[in-house]
This record gives structure tokens, C-alpha cells and sequence, in this order.
């Protein structure tokens, strides 16, 4: 499924303020005002000196008092300028605390880990030398000056040491590169997605963020690296970190159909999963020290298998598509020849027999002042259209044999995250940071439907992916607040919502069968929920329940998905990791690194052993997988 991570880097905005800045430059020209001044009285006691050193004796005592007088006064100098430097100071350390509380929150949202400053490392912190009082002494010789008038102030690295240029870019997570970011350099959720930090819903990152990981300005007014996020978690990029609320007065009246925003019955919550824990920590094996029937090697990418559990599959890569930008979401055809890739402005289609670019569309409409990333793409069931949603908070309908659009599709408020076609091709899921899932007829280009997250209050509930049941019966929706929500198709109803993930939830898929949910979090973990009486087979049990939560991935887990036989689950995320899992055991089969950035979106080809992914790198790749005839 594609996400919403944020690919673009979470930059903290954090200017001086006015009045801190007026203080330093009154500092600065209080400081320089007083070093002429004493440069000055130097001059005029040497001019001085001169003046009187052929003086009778009998004038000696009113000279030792003019001597004195001017010592006095350039100490009286030297206290201001001690009472200065004490103001700086403070004036600093307020600064590099204020920095330092910016940082400690971008790292709480995704962001590197906190480094402190050099002035904040000093310790202890010691005030500027306090200035000797004034002596009175009236005999003695004049107190030589030839040294420059600062060399009484503390030592240190200079004026303004410790306090970076209000110019200067903080880091965060890349958001897809979340990230944050981070789709964010390494992305985020907004950024989530990160890119798409988030980058991103961020998580990081945003979300970027889409990874796609965010900045926090995507955070606080959409979820654009933290994937995200979107800043994209923002991921990726940041994304990421929330999307703003919006509120809904009533329920929504859609052509003939009025869909409630609040179910009319309770809505059971599905509690923390009581389900076991599966711990695979394959992302911190040292290749060097794995033996060689367990691992394999491509010119740029590398497979390692889990020691615990027989090798059953082998991975190769087929073919590496270059992209001009980050690749937020990849998607087979159903029947498997073509391969779409959404990234900025353009959508691309590939031949997945021969890697060839098929074609290339772009709405030469849509305006050219700011990036547009695809976030969301989506084959037709009987291949003739392709669904596209984007940043502008539009769906397009493309042709793809005429290479136009068809329909353009508006109604949300925010950016489309995920896109899918009900079974029959009739009609389009679409979900987007606005807090809506909505449905959409095909033909007509028309809404149908809206389900709405308002049962939240004002928790942020932007949707990161959508997904059909197998039977086109239920929908699935996953949320930045960490929740799945499962809805009726026929009736509009809400009749899950499923509790257990500790961050926002970027991904859902259904099984083949129907029976279970997959979602993937950025907590890091997997989890595979089974679906009871809602299930495609309605067993009789009554609630949903966790059967398994995968722990494997070191980073936001940003794209899921099942193989057409539902033998594997395959996951991507932010630690630029591809995992294999057999749904049967909860244990991962293997873990691929062919990235150099978070791992967006991953698909699985309907009718062959391929599967493709899409990263923060501006690549896109698709690998073959095949089942060994003896497992190793």
C-alpha cells in the first residue's frame, strides 16, 4: 500500500529573536565604542608623558594626581566593559538552551540524536572574572598600557563562540529522506512520507514524514518528510507532526447515500494486542561474520537469512529504474507487466519484462511554482486506467492507452496518502491527511461515499494508507493517532477500530483470503491481525484480535504488503530494509538491503515472483524472488 511518509528533512525554524538580536549588536557596538575609547586615552598619555617629562619636580604631586585620575577612569572603563561580557553571557546561555530545548524536541519526533553545544559543554559554567576594585594610589608610576584593552576579559573562543549562524540548517531525519528527514536525502514519514517525514505522519517523521517522516510546519498544518516526516518522521521525510484537525458539523450528504460521521451503534475497540511478540533482529547481523549458504551478494546489494529458521527463498535483483527525484509509491498491473512509479510531478510506467520506460505522465496543468509529489498510484483491475493521487489534494484519472486524463477528482482537504480499486473496478478508495476516506465512482468520476475520523476528538487522525477486502466488503484505513479502522462498504458503518500500535500506523493490507490485517507502525513493529467474524470466511468469534506482532525492523516500518498466496508478508522501512516473514511462524525469512535510503513503498507483482521497491534514493527496483526446490 502506498503511505504517507514525509521525504523532505525536518528543519526546525529557529531564528533569533528581534529583541536578541538588538541586544548582541548593542553589545558588539557598546564593546567597540569603549576599545577606542581606551585606545584614545593611550594615545593622550603617551602625548602626555612627553608633554611633562621635562616638568619641574615642584610640579610632580599634580601630576601623580592627573595619573591617578586617568587610571581611575580607565578602570571605571574596564568594570563596564566586565559588566558587559557578563550580560553577553547570559544572553548566550539563554540561546544555546533555547537551541538545545529545539533539538532535544526535533530527536523526540525522529530527528539525529542530540549533540550538545561546546558552550553548553562547558563545565562547570563559570561568570566572566570579576573586575578588581579601584585602588587608590596616588604614588605610584601610571599603570603601563600597551596591551590591547580586551586582554583583561576571560579567554575563550570569541564574542559570539557557541552561538551558530540563525541561518544554518539543522539536521533531521531525511525523509526518504522521515528521512524526516526526509521523500527526505534519507527520508520520513512528513516525513514522513518521506517524503512522501514526516517524514511525514512523522514518527519520527513524519514522518516525511512520505518518508515520505516534515517539517514542523508540514506537521502543524499537513502531512507533507517524518513520512510521513510527513516532516517523513518526518520520515524519510520528517514526514511528520500531525495533520489539523477538521472538524465535521454533521453527517455528509453524498448523491442519494448519507453516510454517518458518527456510527449510530457503539463501536467496540480492538484493546494492546495480547499476542506474542516475535523478536527477528536481522538488521544488526555483521555480514562479515554470516556464513555463506546464509547470505547473498549482488554489486551494490546484499541478502541475509535468519540463522533460526530454514532458507526456503532466493533473492536477485532484476532491474534498477532511475528516477530525477525521490520515488514515493510503486504499483504492479494486475496482471503483472507494467510497473507504475510515482515520484515529483510524474508518474512513470515500466515493462517489468524488459525494464523499459513505457511512458511518462504528467499534468502539464498542474502548477510548476513548488514540487508535487505522487504519493499514491493505482492500476485499474482490467489495466486501462491509472489512478494517481498527489500533494495539490487531487486524484487523477489517467487513460493509459490515450496518455490523458479522464477525470480529475476533488473533495479533499489535504494530500491523497493512498489510493486502491474495489475488486470489480467500479470504484476508487482514496485516503488523505484531511481525516476522510472516500469512495468514488469510476465512470462518473463522482463521490459516492465519505467515512470520516471525528470520533478522536481533536487527536490528529490524518489517514496514511487505505485498502479493500479481498470481497470488496469492508475497508481499512490506518491513521497517524495509531489506530486501523475498519468500515462497512454497504452501509457506511465504522465496525472496529483497532487499538495496540504505540505510533502512528503508516500501512494496512488485507490477506488473499481475507481472513487478517496487516499493518506496519512506526513503533518499528509489524502486526497481523486476525479478523474474526468480519473475516472473508465470518467465523463466528466475534472480535478482532492480534494474532502476532513482528519486531525486526530497527526503524519506522513504512510500507507492507502480502504475496498473491499469502506464504509471505514483505515489509519496507526508514533503516532502508526489506524483510521477508512467514505469516504462519511470525519468524523473518531474510532481510534485503539494495537502498541507500529509506524504503518507502514496496509491492508485490499478482501473478509472478516478483516484487519492486521504491526509495529516497530516486531509485526504484524490481527483484525476483523464487522458492528453493530443497530449503538450506
Amino acid at each position: 500500500m502506498s503511505n504517507v511518509y514525509n521525504h523532505r528533512q525536518m528543519v526546525p525554524s529557529a531564528p533569533l529573536s528581534s529583541r536578541v538580536t538588538e541586544l548582541l549588536d548593542a553589545l558588539r557596538t557598546e564593546y567597540d565604542s569603549l576599545n577606542q575609547e581606551a585606545s584614545n586615552m593611550r594615545l593622550f598619555k603617551d602625548e602626555y608623558e612627553q608633554r611633562t617629562m621635562f616638568m619641574p619636580s615642584a610640579n610632580s604631586n599634580d601630576l601623580c594626581h592627573v595619573v591617578t585620575s586617568q587610571i581611575n577612569e580607565i578602570q571605571a572603563v574596564q568594570q563596564n566593559l566586565y559588566e558587559l561580557e557578563r550580560a553577553h553571557h547570559k544572553t548566550r546561555q539563554q540561546y544555546e538552551e533555547e537551541i538545545m530545548r529545539l533539538r532535544r524536541e526535533l530527536e523526540a519526533r525522529g530527528g539525529p540524536p542530540v549533540t550538545p553545544s561546546p558552550f553548553l559543554q562547558q563545565a562547570p559554567q563559570q561568570p566572566p572574572h570579576q573586575a578588581p576594585p579601584p585602588q587608590q594610589q596616588p604614588h605610584q608610576a601610571p599603570v603601563p598600557m600597551s596591551q590591547p584593552h580586551s586582554a583583561g576579559m576571560a579567554h575563550g573562543p570569541g564574542m559570539y563562540a557557541g552561538m551558530p549562524p540563525s541561518s544554518a540548517a539543522h539536521g533531521g531525519p531525511n525523509g526518504a529522506g522521515m528521512a524526516h528527514g526526509q521523500p527526505m536525502g534519507e527520508p520520513h514519514p512528513n516525513a514522513y512520507m518521506g517524503p512522501p517525514a514526516q517524514y511525514a505522519p512523522g514518527g519520527g517523521v513524519a514522518v516525511n514524514a512520505h518518508g515520505q517522516p516534515m517539517t514542523p510546519q508540514q506537521q502543524a498544518t499537513a502531512l507533507k518528510d517524518r513520512k510521513p516526516v510527513i516532516t517523513p518522521t518526518q520520515g524519510l521525510p520528517p514526514p511528520p507532526q500531525g495533520l489539523p484537525a477538521q472538524p465535521q458539523a454533521g453527517p455528509a450528504q453524498m448523491g442519494s447515500r448519507q453516510t454517518p460521521t458518527q456510527p449510530p451503534r457503539s463501536v467496540a475497540m480492538v484493546p494492546a494486542a495480547r499476542g506474542p511478540v516475535v523478536n527477528n533482529q536481522l538488521a544488526d547481523i555483521d555480514l562479515d561474520t554470516v556464513p555463506n549458504n546464509l547470505k547473498r551478494e549482488g554489486a551494490d546489494w546484499f541478502v541475509v537469512y535468519n540463522q533460526k529458521t530454514p532458507r526456503t527463498l532466493n533473492i536477485e535483483n532484476v532491474y534498477t529504474l532511475e528516477h530525477k527525484s525521490v520515488v514515493c509509491c510503486v504499483k504492479f498491473s494486475n496482471d503483472g507487466k507494467f510497473l507504475a512509479t510515482g515520484c515529483n510531478r510524474v508518474t512513470q510506467i515500466w515493462n517489468v519484462a524488459t525494464g523499459a520506460n513505457e511512458c511518462v505522465l504528467e499534468d502539464e496543468a498542474a502548477m510548476r511554482a513548488t514540487d508535487l509529489y505522487i504519493r499514491a498510484v493505482c492500476f485499474s483491475p482490467d489495466g486501462k486506467y491509472l489512478v494517481t493521487g498527489a500533494e495539490d489534494k487531487q486524484i487523477r484519472i489517467w487513460d493509459i492507452q490515450k496518455r490523458a486524463i479522464r477525470h480529475v477528482l476533488a473533495g479533499h482537504d489535504q494530500d491523497i496518502y493512498s489510493l486502491d480499486f474495489s475488486p470489480d473496478g467500479s470504484m476508487i478508495l482514496s485516503g488523505s491527511g484531511d481525516r476522510t476516506v472516500r469512495l468514488w465512482n469510476l465512470e462518473s468520476g463522482k463521490e459516492v461515499c465519505k467515512f470520516t475520523i471525528d470520533d478522536m476528538g481533536p487527536r490528529d487522525a490524518g489517514v496514511t494508507s487505505v485498502a479493500f477486502s479481498p470481497n470488496g466488503k469492508l475497508v481499512a484505513a490506518s491513521s497517524l493517532d495509531k489506530m486501523i479502522r475498519l468500515w462497512e462498504v454497504s452501509s457506511g458503518h465504522l465496525l472496529q477500530r483497532l487499538d495496540g500500535h504505540k505510533d502512528s500506523v503508516y500501512a494496512v493490507a488485507f490477506s488473499p483470503d481475507g481472513q487478517s490485517l496487516l499493518s506496519g507502525s512506526l513503533d518499528k513493529t509489524l502486526r497481523i491481525w486476525d479478523l474474526g467474524r468480519f473475516g472473508s470466511n465470518s467465523r463466528s468469534n466475534d472480535t478482532v484480535t492480534c494474532r502476532s506482532t513482528l519486531l525486526g525492523h530497527k526503524d519506522f516500518v513504512l510500507s507492507v504488503a502480502y504475496s498473491p498466496d499469502g506464504n509471505w508478508i514483505v515489509s519496507g522501512s526508514k533503516d532502508r530494509g526489506v524483510q521477508f516473514w512467514d505469516p504462519r511462524t511470525s519468524q523473518t525469512q531474510c532481510m534485503l538491503q539494495g537502498h541507500k535510503n529509506s524504503v518507502i513503498s514496496v509491492a508485490l507483482s499478482p501473478t509472478q515472483m516478483y516484487f519492486a521497491t521504491g526509495s529516497g534514493d530516486c531509485r526504484a527496483r524490481i527483484w525476483s524472488y523464487e522458492t528453493l526446490p530443497t530449503p538450506m
